[in-house]
């Protein structure tokens, strides 16, 4: 019963670091290309930068290009 106790929190850490390992992977793609390109809009939004980084498209990175298709934009 002890080992069951002990084993349960650990079980559900793991999980949860690799829940945030996936949500980071998915901004991950156009990370560097809105602080490179976006700065200046890093605090107005998620739609105000996503238009900059569509306004951008032809500079972003082809991984940034490809999230933002994959994502209907």
């Amino acid at each position: 019963m002890t080992k069951i106790l002990f084993v349960i929190p650990l079980i559900l850490m793991a999980s949860s670091a690799s829940a945030q390992t996936q949500k980071r992977e998915g901004h991950d793609e156009c990370a560097r290309d809105v602080s490179r390109y976006c700065r200046a809009q890093m605090q107005a939004g998620d739609q105000i930068i996503l238009a900059c980084l569509k306004q951008n498209r032809s500079r972003i990175s082809k991984a940034c290009q490809q999230k933002l298709t994959s994502a209907g934009q």
